[in-house]
This record gives C-alpha cells, structure tokens and sequence, in this order.
C-alpha cells in the first residue's frame, strides 16, 4: 500500500506536481497496487515531496508503518510525561512509535526479543523488555499507554497494567471489539482498536520531523519485485526488524 519513486508524467489539470518529482505516497484509499513499475494517483490524495534526506526504499516505509504509530499515539492522547509501553517495538509501525513517542515527550519502553535490544536502544528509548524474559503484564508496572503493534496481547491481559484514565492501543485487536468497546464505556480506561487514516497532513508532518532528523526508517531487508512472494514469506515468520522493501530497476535506476 506504500510507495516511493519518481512522478513520470501528470494529467493535463495537475498541478500540485511535475514530472521528475520525488514522492512518497499511500494507496490505501485508491486500490492498493503498490507492488508496481508504475501506479497512478489523485494528486489530492495522500502523496506529498520526498524527504531531502531519505532514499527511495526509507521513504516508501512512512506512509504505512510511520502514519500508523502517529494514528494511534494521537488517539492515545500522547502528551509529554506520559508513560507509554510499546509492544513490537522492533518491527515497522514500532520502531517509529519508539521515535514518535519519544518526539512527543514521553517516557518510552519497549518490548522486543533480545537479538532486538540493540536496535531499540540505538532509538534512544528509555528502557528495554525482553519478552523471552520477562511478562510486562506481570511486572507491576503501569502505563498511561500500551500501544500493541503486533497484535500479540489482549485487553484482559493488560487491563491491570493500564492506569487510571489510561489507554490500550492494538493495530490488530485479536480480542472482540464489542469487549472493547464495552470497557470503554464503562470504566475510565479506553481501547482503541481499527485501521489508521492515512492524511496528506500527516505524511507533510512526517516529512518535516525526518528532514529535520527527529525519525528514520529502519530497513531490514530489500528484495527486487520479481522476490516479492519471498518477501511477504520473510515477513511473515515474524521476526523482521523494522521495514521490508520491494524495489525495482528502471531505465537503470532504482
């Protein structure tokens, strides 16, 4: 759904761009096909410039895994102080959460495996948890925030570790969202759970924080097009660190 690359030719009422520009951009909204030589998009819809400071491959990581942690810090009331956990801090939407939350003032622990705590720690987070280790559902420490990025806890396992007025954040809600959204409405905890929206706004925000050397994108791996069945393959064993990216040769530039 996310792509990076260079305008190619624009319809005759564009305006807002010109061939040869270097963009970065999310398909949610139109009809996915980012795994493409060449795609076509609104040019009011979420594509913004590139940021001067990334290649290709970096910038294509933002529209997707980058929006997401934004969507959901925001939802979670992310101010500065607030003490948030991450879960899947290693992975794609995580890693930028770790720098997202950190952008925005708060106290940042993150949950990875052990191969992983270097990387997070190269993210100046505040503190570590391996979970091979450790249960942060049982170490008797609560947070203002739980932001699962992976999807691999459930509201009633960490319902104790939320505080008063805290929030409980999953990109995947395994769990029932009726269950959520009852517990929302009856305590003074919230849950929020969906799909982010992807905003013009936001990718411009995002752009500005990584030009101005506050966000980077962690890459893992690169595969050529023609790999891209063993990319998805790679992803999904579940370990990858950061972002996986398709890219392609054209005219012999990437």
């Amino acid at each position: 759904m996310e792509l990076a690359g260079e305008v190619e030719a624009i319809g005759k009422d564009v305006t807002l761009f010109k061939a040869g520009d270097q963009v970065f951009a999310s398909t949610f909204k139109v009809n996915f096909g980012a795994h493409a030589e060449y795609k076509c998009l609104p040019e009011n819809g979420a594509v913004v410039t590139k940021p001067n400071n990334m290649t290709y491959e970096e910038a294509a990581t933002l529209s997707v895994g980058a929006i997401t942690a934004l969507f959901f810090l925001k939802k979670g009331n992310i101010q500065p102080g607030k003490k948030v956990l991450i879960n899947g801090a290693s992975g794609s939407v995580g890693t930028f959460a770790v720098q997202l939350a950190k952008y925005f003032g708060a106290e940042v622990t993150g949950v990875c495996s052990t191969q992983n705590i270097e990387l997070l720690k190269s993210l100046a987070i505040d503190k570590v948890i391996d979970y091979t280790q450790e249960d942060f559902t049982k170490n008797g420490e609560t947070y203002d925030i739980i932001f699962d990025t992976v999807g691999k806890t459930s509201l009633s396992q960490c319902k104790s570790s939320l505080k008063n007025k805290g929030y409980y954040l999953n990109t995947v809600m395994a769990g029932s969202m009726i269950n959520g959204l009852l517990y929302s409405m009856t305590t003074d905890k919230k849950v929020v759970g969906g799909t982010a929206v992807t905003r013009k706004e936001d990718l411009v925000f995002l752009k500005e924080l990584t030009e101005s050397g506050q966000l980077k994108s962690v890459i893992d791996r690169c595969y050529p097009l023609e790999q891209t069945a063993e990319a998805h393959r790679y992803v999904e064993k579940g370990h990858k660190k950061g972002n996986v990216v398709i890219n392609l040769q054209h005219d012999k530039k990437a």
